[in-house]
C-alpha cells in the first residue's frame, strides 16, 4: 500500500492507502476523495484531474509530458510549474507518503 495526503484548497486534508501501481487519480476517485473528479476515467482527455504535486515531493513524481501540458491548458484552476495531472502519476513505494494539493475547482 501507498500513503497519499491529498489537501483540499480549503486546507482540509484526506490520508488514504491506495494500491501499488495505481494512479493518484484513480485511487482518489475510489475512495471519495472531494476535489478530483475524473471525469474521462484517466484517458488524459479532460483535466478534471488536475493537481498540485507538494514541493517536497515535485523531484520524485517525475515530469509532465507535451500530451499532459495541452491538456492542463484546459484546466479549470490556475497551472503552476507543479501542476499534474493525477491520471498521469502512478504510484510506486517510492511514492509512499506523497503529498497532492487540490485546486479549487475542476470545471
Amino acid at each position: 500500500m501507498v500513503k497519499v495526503t491529498y489537501i483540499a484548497h480549503d486546507g482540509s486534508q484526506t490520508d488514504i492507502d491506495a494500491d501499488e501501481g495505481d494512479t493518484v487519480m484513480h485511487a482518489a476517485v475510489s475512495q471519495d476523495v472531494d476535489g478530483i473528479v475524473g471525469e474521462c476515467g484517466g484517458a488524459m482527455m479532460c483535466a478534471t484531474c488536475h493537481c498540485y504535486v507538494d514541493a517536497a515531493w515535485a523531484d520524485r513524481v517525475g515530469t509532465r509530458d507535451r500530451s499532459e501540458e495541452d491538456m492542463l491548458d484546459g484546466a479549470a484552476s490556475e497551472v503552476t510549474e507543479r501542476s499534474r495531472l493525477s491520471c498521469q502519476i502512478k504510484l510506486t513505494s517510492d511514492l509512499d507518503g506523497l503529498v497532492v494539493h487540490l485546486p479549487e475547482e475542476q470545471f
